[in-house]
């Protein structure tokens, strides 16, 4: 079994919502369900989850004018779950920084 969550997303926007509603947003594997989601953070983070929103992201397509002409290529297709801790549960992903 592969790596489940691979990131978590540290934006602004996820920061305000985390403050908020006590929800943690993480980039995870596109196969991932939201069982799998679930389970991987509670084990790696050792918290109590209710709930895991997920959403998939289409990679986009890019291009740029350079000095050697066009350039096009495409951004990466991803996954994103979002998961609400219960409360009075916390998760610190600056600890490691």
């Amino acid at each position: 079994m592969s790596q489940i969550i691979i990131k978590p997303i540290i934006t602004e926007k996820m920061t305000a919502v985390t403050e908020d509603l006590n929800r943690f947003g993480f980039i995870v594997d596109n196969t991932a369900n939201k069982i799998q989601i679930k389970d991987a953070v509670e084990k790696l983070y050792g918290v109590n989850v209710e709930n895991v929103w997920t959403m998939r992201y289409a990679g986009k397509s890019k291009s740029k004018f350079t000095k050697a002409g066009l350039i096009s290529g495409k951004t990466k297709a991803f996954k994103k779950a979002v998961v609400s801790l219960a409360e009075g549960e916390t998760i610190d992903l600056y600890s490691n920084i």
